[in-house]
């Protein structure tokens, strides 16, 4: 049986909360997607008034360039090592994606890396959480806010990151989650938005469906003459979450927890038994007061291996990957940057199985066939 690099964990209690929004017959953007908004905003220390659930962690990214106007003659740093949505993003505005370089270990941007990308034409920032690591969060926000430039923190794969207790996504002016079938919470498809500006923050949930001011004719039927009518400002298309995924959601967020246990128990258990092993590495420990999702768990090796142990793993039922290939050389970005981190880093790494769902019995298997691949590569 495959062992899988992602996999969501879902069950009894998913499944009742999804049968009571059967027999509420109310199936779209409603109570339950309000419940999740106020529930998540609290678990990032945030009002509900700031947080938006979309229909994706990728549309956040988009909402979040026509947001802060990002368009034709504007640039907007992130780190090569993103994820493509990101880089859409910002090219369907007309906006130039300029690329900067990362930690080769973390993977994540320095604030030295951002800076070195900064020109007179940055517009905003848009900075990962690369596995769930803060990484230099800190310090790139203080360097957005002294420079006037606005950060965008993708926290795809941050949902209980922290720095000092504060939660990653609260550290820019936007923020969007993912909560797609590949991560640790899991709604199917869906993400939240994070505004902090509260103006801003309106303007995205009538962004969000349609430019309406209202999201339910049939709630205002209850308060207003014709209330079929339309008050539209602004083009937007409809990116709101329902209370489907919204219902799913609400449980898989209680669950977090036990996730985030289990998912530090697998990492811990690679940590141990990969420590020293000859032709690799494990990640670097996280700094005194970061705390991760566990997201990715990633080991190093030499690039002249790292594609024949993937076969090898692969061979043997395990899955593996590398999250995320270069951007800067994705030909439609048509970037000539030169990132030597990045490209080492993407050349080395290989993302292990990580997940609530594995067992000890599968995490030694991983163990043993990577020591073993490795190994007899280096014989």
């Amino acid at each position: 049986m495959t062992i899988n690099v992602f996999q969501p964990q879902l069950g009894d209690r998913e499944l009742a909360a999804v049968a009571e929004v059967f027999r509420s017959n109310w199936l779209g953007h409603g109570p339950r997607t309000k419940a999740f908004e106020a529930a998540f905003a609290a678990h990032i220390g945030v009002g509900a008034e700031h947080a938006v659930f979309v229909n994706s962690g990728s549309t956040g990214l988009f909402m979040a360039m026509e947001l802060l106007g990002v368009g034709a003659g504007d640039e907007v740093v992130l780190p090569s090592i993103s994820f493509v949505a990101a880089g859409n993003a910002i090219g369907v505005t007309g906006a130039r994606a300029v690329f900067c370089d990362v930690d080769p270990r973390t993977l994540n941007p320095t604030a030295e890396d951002v800076e070195a990308a900064l020109t007179p034409r940055t517009k905003a920032v848009v900075v990962l959480h690369y596995g769930g690591y803060p990484g230099d969060i800190e310090r790139i926000a203080r360097l957005c806010r002294e420079r006037g430039v606005a950060l965008v923190e993708d926290a795809a794969c941050a949902v209980a990151s922290r720095v000092d207790g504060r939660a990653c996504g609260t550290f820019g002016d936007i923020a969007m989650w993912s909560f797609d079938a590949m991560k640790v919470l899991v709604t199917g498809d869906g993400g939240m938005l994070y505004v902090r500006d509260p103006e801003l923050a309106r303007r995205a949930r009538s962004l969000a469906y349609h430019g309406l001011e209202q999201t339910s004719g049939f709630v205002k039927a209850k308060v207003s003459h014709r209330w079929w009518e339309l008050n539209v400002r602004e083009y937007a298309r409809r990116q709101i979450g329902n209370d489907l995924t919204a219902a799913i959601g609400l449980v898989q967020l209680d669950r977090l927890p036990e996730f985030l246990k289990r998912r530090a128990e697998v990492a811990d258990h690679y940590d141990r038994e990969l420590a020293g092993v000859p032709g690799l590495r494990t990640p670097p420990p996280l700094p005194a007061g970061h705390d991760t999702s566990y997201y990715f768990y990633w080991v190093q090796m030499d690039p002249a291996i790292r594609d024949a142990v993937a076969a090898d793993l692969l061979e043997a039922g395990i899955y593996t990957t590398f999250r995320y290939p270069p951007l800067h050389r994705v030909p439609a970005y048509g970037s000539d940057a030169v990132l030597p981190n990045a490209e080492r880093a993407s050349d080395e790494t290989l993302c292990l199985p990580l997940h609530q769902g594995l067992s000890h019995e599968d995490v030694d298997r991983v163990v043993t066939e990577l020591r073993e691949s490795v190994g007899s590569k280096l014989s």
